[in-house]
């Protein structure tokens, strides 16, 4: 039961951090600027981990809480608004 309810709670926190992303994606652009490809990314990633999680339950759910987080800044750094505002600021 322990086991199930840690995976639970990380694919609650993946799902939540993906549509954070997504939300956050929407607003910034319009919607032919939406970057399905690093959503796609971002989903790919999350069942990843859910998954490392299920199979090995020696990894504790922070750390992987923590990887997911740096994942999903990682992709957003790579999205149109983030490196439109990135080459504004550094010219």
């Amino acid at each position: 039961m322990k086991k199930t309810l840690k995976t639970l709670g990380l694919a609650i926190f993946v799902v939540l951090m993906t549509g954070t992303f997504a939300v956050a994606e929407y607003t910034a652009t319009s919607v032919s600027e939406f970057p399905y490809f690093q959503l796609g990314c971002l989903i790919v990633g999350g069942m990843t981990i859910i998954s490392l999680k299920h199979k090995y339950q020696k990894m504790y759910t922070g750390e992987l809480m923590g990887v997911f987080t740096m994942y999903t800044i990682l992709i957003a750094l790579f999205t149109a608004p983030v490196f439109n505002a990135i080459k504004a600021l550094v010219s």
